[in-house]
């Protein structure tokens, strides 16, 4: 879990998770201005704080190497603000242990009424409607949203990917999806509840806009560096030596 001010939902979240489908939860706070260091030491978790804020994406390189270093075989991202289900979980685990996926993303995009009644803003939903129907389009995918806060990997994906280089910012996300696709894992959604309110998100309108120009960049980075015209440093050869 990758915490920024989540002093409100933080144990709530953490209680939600279903029992008996972890052996351990992290919570990597990213010197969060509120009680969220205090309410994790209260709490089951493997805490780490960083003792300055590095951005969205370094907290999660934060967490899956913690994750590795300490022997996951999947690992499961869970942003700790109550915008998405835990007890869906172990469904996301089972999908990865039956080999039907790598990567499994909780999709809140099921109907359009289903988005907004859950609260989600229309800026949000079409941002998000029309990115993932773009980043569909460009790597042949037919996932419901790319830009989901419930993530869950095999531990292979992970160590294959190169994601100490992306983006410390919100971009690290659209990065590691595209470096799954890239590297060829089988990459699925599942269906999970709205879940919407006004701790359920840092980013506002115009940060979303910048992080949609953003994605539409790392798109066109990924096509010129297939074209072998642009080399990025996010998609290296790997060596199957």
């Amino acid at each position: 879990m990758p915490a920024y001010n989540a002093a409100r939902t933080l144990e709530r979240i953490v209680n939600q998770v279903p029992a008996g489908c972890w052996d351990e939860i992290v919570v990597v706070d990213d010197h969060s201005r509120d009680d969220t260091v205090a309410i994790a030491r209260r709490l089951p978790v493997t805490l780490i704080v960083h003792p300055q804020n590095r951005g969205y994406g370094a907290n999660q390189k934060t967490c899956y190497r913690t994750a590795l270093e300490h022997g996951a075989s999947e690992i499961v991202m869970l942003h700790p603000d109550e915008q998405y289900d835990a007890r869906l979980i172990p469904a996301a685990l089972d999908i990865l242990r039956l080999g039907v996926c790598d990567v499994v993303l909780g999709n809140r995009i099921r109907t359009r009424r289903e988005a907004l009644g859950g609260g989600m803003p229309w800026y949000k939903y079409l941002a998000n409607r029309g990115l993932s129907l773009i980043e569909n389009v460009l790597t042949g995918q037919n996932l419901g949203e790319w830009h989901s806060g419930f993530r869950a990997y095999r531990r292979e994906v992970l160590e294959t990917i190169p994601f100490e280089r992306n983006s410390d910012d919100f971009l690290f996300d659209s990065q590691l999806l595209l470096q799954s696709v890239h590297y060829g894992f089988k990459v699925g959604d599942l269906p999970v509840p709205v879940i919407y309110h006004d701790a359920a998100s840092s980013i506002g309108f115009w940060r979303s806009c910048r992080y949609a120009v953003a994605t539409m960049g790392l798109f066109g980075r990924w096509f010129l560096h297939r074209a072998h015209l642009w080399p990025s440093h996010l998609f290296p050869s790997l060596d199957r030596s």
